[in-house]
């Protein structure tokens, strides 16, 4: 499943990887077609372009991590648009409790999510409520794309 971590200039994204001390603000399940992402964004989780993507973001990495059944991932990403962005899962991680809910996403939980239902759990149960940009970011899978050109 290719995932895009993402970071832009503005001050969201600076509380976000302040928050979760982390070189990325943001995360995107990549749909199978290489065309479209499902984020957890403001308001909530929604299909948007890869160059729509691009466009908000001044940086975009890209990384594969292979997980049983891609489609399942993104069935169970696309199952969830509509569904709202959960900023009490930030604060959740910034104050150590467990605000997590199943009816609101934060992007990297989400994408934790997603990977679980395509055969992929890389945490813990118990650990789901605190995945950052970065714990995903820290997992040992090739970037396939770097595009630092945009900094």
């Amino acid at each position: 499943m290719k995932i895009a971590f993402c970071t832009s200039d503005d001050p969201g994204s600076a509380i976000i990887r302040a928050a979760t001390w982390s070189e990325f603000s943001h995360v995107a399940q990549v749909l199978p077609d290489g065309e479209r992402v499902v984020e957890a964004v403001l308001p909530g989780v929604r299909v948007t372009s890869i160059e729509q993507l691009v466009r908000n973001h001044t940086r975009i990495s890209l990384v594969d991590i292979p997980c049983a059944d891609e489609g399942a991932a993104a069935e169970a990403a696309l199952s969830q648009v509509g569904k709202p962005y959960d900023w009490r899962a930030l604060l959740g991680i910034g104050l150590h409790r467990d605000w997590q809910s199943d009816e609101k996403w934060f992007c990297s939980e989400l994408l934790a999510w997603c990977l679980a239902q395509g055969g992929k759990r890389l945490f813990r149960a118990e650990a789901m409520r605190r995945v950052t940009p970065q714990h995903l970011w820290a997992l040992n899978f090739p970037v396939f794309a770097d595009d630092q050109a945009r900094c």
